[in-house]
């Protein structure tokens, strides 16, 4: 191999190095990163820095026989919230993000001030006559919000981080160990 073949080789590398990560890269880094998020629902919890497990909820805490006490923080059965994660791949950049409307106070968690329509109390007696079947007596959560005198609730949603504002550490390697995988691949081809 002569110097300008090593010349055109080089160019050749630096070529590919270049479109690795102003193209490729992004993408993958969006699709590792989402993968990363979306494991995290399923342990039910938010890894940064270590796993941090999320708060139970009041249904995994109550004992309920339902269908929705299978379900883990923040899961349900549909997932939209778990589902809705997405990314968007730049110039040599990714910005992972969701469009569910009540991402945010579930990520950083908030207080909640709905106000009680009369919309809202035909939708609970419905609830609680499903719930409580032939037992119309039976105290449900759902009586209670519909015989409520007050106009407006308070509702106070703890903090269950899935979506970091910078990468943890954990995510940062998993993207890392990719970059390095295909510069090697590159480099040895």
């Amino acid at each position: 191999m002569d110097i300008q073949e090593f010349n055109r080789r080089l160019l050749q590398k630096k070529k590919q190095l270049d479109d690795l990560m102003h193209r490729k890269m992004p993408v993958l880094a969006g699709n590792i990163a989402k993968r990363h998020i979306e494991e995290d629902f399923r342990k039910g919890g938010f890894t940064h820095g270590g796993f941090h497990k999320w708060k139970e909820t009041k249904r995994q805490k109550g004992g309920e026989k339902g269908a929705n006490a299978q379900y883990g923080p923040l899961l349900s059965g549909r997932n939209y919230l778990s589902g809705s994660i997405e990314y968007t791949p730049g110039d040599a950049q990714v910005t992972v993000f969701t469009r569910a409307p009540y991402a945010g106070v579930h990520n950083w968690g908030g207080i909640l001030r709905p106000t009680v329509t009369p919309k809202m109390r035909r939708f609970a007696w419905a609830q609680h006559y499903r719930e409580a079947g032939t037992d119309k007596k039976k105290d449900t959560f759902w009586k209670r919000l519909a015989l409520t005198k007050k106009s407006k609730l308070t509702i106070t949603i703890p903090q269950r981080q899935f979506m970091p504002s910078t990468p943890g550490p954990e995510l940062a390697k998993k993207v890392n160990d990719k970059l390095n995988q295909e510069v090697e691949k590159i480099i040895n081809s």
